[in-house]
């Protein structure tokens, strides 16, 4: 780090806890959603009320996050950061000993809100306690919690449950947290609490930003499978999040003392920013919530397998994002930043034509690609956004930031479910009606496949012809999955080429006058 013997041994220590705090916080969400089906057979759950498990978690810390400023603020940063991560820690190891389905889903819930200030408050400590020159590097060890937990919690996930059950995937937390809070405690500056500002609060806005993004996070999470607005809770939900959050825009406008500032939006650089953040966290989440899902259902993949196909987006990362701080003094970042975004929209496309022979092996390249383009991309966003933000605004910069991808990757999540669902039978309503069983071609497909049954034990000449319609009729609906997911890759790569559009609209960081 340039000039970092300047930097005072405290802050660093914050800022590094800090920055393992927000790792671990990213890195569970995605090793419990990798052990869902254990964790349902665990605790006496199915499958449909097992999304609540990750669904009550993701509730908690969006819910959080636009609050985590404001509480800082009132508890005192160090308090409010330290206090959170030792509720984190202790809700995570209660996880592990839930019994119940109801009790594990107020655990979660809990412990979402606590885990859900360790990452916005993690990029505070690298704006506010890092100087100018060596906040690109602070940025790029953000981009690692961000980037790197995505990638290999997959593989943790699935490695721990295999090996020791999966109520040690909770227990796993309490080694970076053993770390952490050291850390923390002797590198955070002690502050008197604000307490009045508890009394003052912006309590309208708390309440409609609480129930607007709570509403808005159940209708993403489960709309899918619950057929959208065919189902009255989700529409009820859906108007309320309309509601609320329209009420909470017009609220914090008109606030002399907003719980969130949103006039940081009359910035270019941070709003245009924010644009790409979104459709970064749309196409990311999309991604690591689609290649799995696709090596599962389309080749058999198991959720350790699949998750070390995903662990190689990771590794180059961990070789490019230590030279960023290099490339960003030396280099325009809003053109690293586009680099960055074009890499990621050309792995997408990469994937637009899959079939039978692309499994683990043929991701590799998309995979290795995009994996370039994310190093490139991180640490420059961040920088750019929060260029020019002055210090008392810090907080709420950070917190709409991180808020606005994680809404991102949870309307990419839900849109992605949504498309391969309907590409699958568009695709399957296209091909079914050209494959008539009186065609030539078919008959002896037919004939071939009643040959293989009678050899294989099914004598009864009706039984084996109707066991190869079958086979053929899945056959189709697998040829339409493969045409799905490949379609929902291109959809991935139109998000990227918005977000590239939006870096265009960025004018060169100036740093703010603190």
């Amino acid at each position: 780090m340039s000039g970092s013997s300047t930097i005072p041994l405290r802050n660093k220590l914050a800022v590094g806890g800090s920055l393992l705090g927000a790792f671990m916080a990213v890195l569970n969400i995605q090793v419990v959603n990798t052990s869902l089906p254990d964790i349902q057979g665990g605790i006496g759950t199915g499958l449909d009320n097992g999304g609540w498990i990750s669904t009550a978690y993701l509730i908690g810390e969006i819910v959080v996050i636009p609050l985590s400023r404001w509480l800082s603020e009132v508890f005192s940063f160090r308090r409010y950061l330290i206090g959170s991560t030792i509720i984190f820690l202790i809700f995570s190891a209660a996880c592990g000993l839930a019994t119940s389905f109801p009790e594990m889903v107020l655990l979660r819930a809990i412990q979402g809100f606590a885990g859900g200030v360790l990452i916005p408050l993690s990029l505070t400590c690298v704006i506010t306690l890092l100087p100018e020159r060596a906040r690109p590097v602070g940025f790029s060890l953000f981009a690692l919690t961000a980037t790197m937990a995505p990638a290999i919690g997959p593989t943790i996930g699935g490695a721990i449950t295999d090996l020791y059950g999966w109520r040690y995937i909770f227990f796993l937390n309490l080694i970076p947290g053993a770390v952490m809070l050291p850390a923390l405690f002797a590198g955070l500056q002690p502050a008197p609490m604000q307490l009045r500002k508890f009394a003052e609060g912006d309590w309208w806005g708390i309440l409609t930003v609480a129930v607007g993004l709570a509403s808005l996070q159940v209708v993403l999470e489960e709309g899918n499978k619950d057929d959208w607005f065919g189902s009255v809770l989700i529409t009820r939900l859906s108007i309320i999040s309309v509601v609320s959050l329209t009420a909470f825009i017009l609220i914090e406008l008109k606030q002399k003392n907003p719980l969130v500032n949103l006039r940081l939006f009359k910035s270019r650089n941070f709003a245009f920013a924010t644009v790409a953040n979104v459709m970064l966290g749309f196409v990311l989440y999309g991604a690591v919530y689609l290649i799995p899902i696709y090596l599962s259902q389309a080749h058999g993949y198991s959720a350790r397998e699949a998750g070390a196909v995903m662990a190689w987006i990771g590794l180059p990362q961990l070789l490019i994002i230590p030279f960023m701080p290099f490339f960003m003094k030396h280099f325009d970042v809003r053109r690293l930043l586009a680099f960055g975004f074009i890499l990621f929209t050309i792995s997408c496309f990469m994937n637009l034509s899959l079939g039978p022979n692309d499994s683990g092996p043929q991701l590799l390249l998309p995979n290795l690609i995009r994996a370039v383009g994310q190093a490139f991309v991180f640490p420059p966003i961040s920088a750019i956004a929060t260029a020019g933000i002055a210090l008392k605004d810090t907080g709420s910069a950070s917190s709409l930031f991180n808020m606005m991808r994680n809404l991102g990757g949870a309307v990419g999540i839900a849109v992605v479910q949504t498309f391969v669902t309907n590409r699958e039978k568009f695709h399957s309503a296209i091909l079914s009606p050209q494959v008539s069983l009186l065609a030539p071609a078919t008959q002896e497909r037919i004939a071939q496949l009643q040959q293989y049954f009678a050899a294989h034990g099914i004598s009864d000449p009706a039984a084996s012809r109707q066991q190869a319609i079958i086979v053929i009729g899945h056959t189709i609906r697998i040829q339409s999955y493969y045409m799905a997911y490949g379609d929902a890759f291109g959809l991935l790569g139109v998000g990227m080429i918005a977000a590239t559009a939006a870096t265009f609209c960025l004018r060169k960081p100036v740093p703010a006058n603190r």
